[in-house]
């Protein structure tokens, strides 16, 4: 009766492994496919699509873009979803692709104040 009962245990330590397997893949899901579009006459980014941990933040993902396309300091950078609203800057990446994330991905547009200061300028 020993034996029989050594057997499950064997069979829970089998069960266990594979579950060890799904965390590689949840590790794999701790990253998000985020699609960047830019609106106006902000640069666009010649790689649109992104790979981001899921609890980055979107102020990060703002100063990330303002720093590839090198946009000065005293320029705002805005961030839209689905071109719809303006996230928090404190609002997880991951919360807002689970809320509005669409075809396994999160769409982004962003804008840069430049822009707008380069038609005022030119029209002053």
């Amino acid at each position: 009766m020993s034996d029989s009962a050594e057997s499950p245990t064997e069979t829970q330590k089998e069960e266990a492994q594979p579950p060890s397997d799904d965390s590689t893949t949840n590790e794999e899901k701790k990253k998000i496919d985020v699609l960047l579009k830019a609106v106006g006459d902000t640069p666009i980014m010649k790689t649109k699509k992104w790979a981001v941990d899921r609890g980055r933040t979107v102020q990060s993902l703002s100063q990330f873009i303002s720093r590839f396309l090198k946009i000065d300091a005293n320029e705002q950078l805005f961030i839209y979803v689905n071109q719809s609203f303006a996230p928090s800057p404190d609002q997880e990446v991951g919360v807002l692709f689970d809320c509005f994330g669409s075809d396994g991905k999160l769409v982004l547009h962003y804008w840069s104040s430049s822009g707008i200061d380069n038609e005022w300028q030119g029209q002053a």
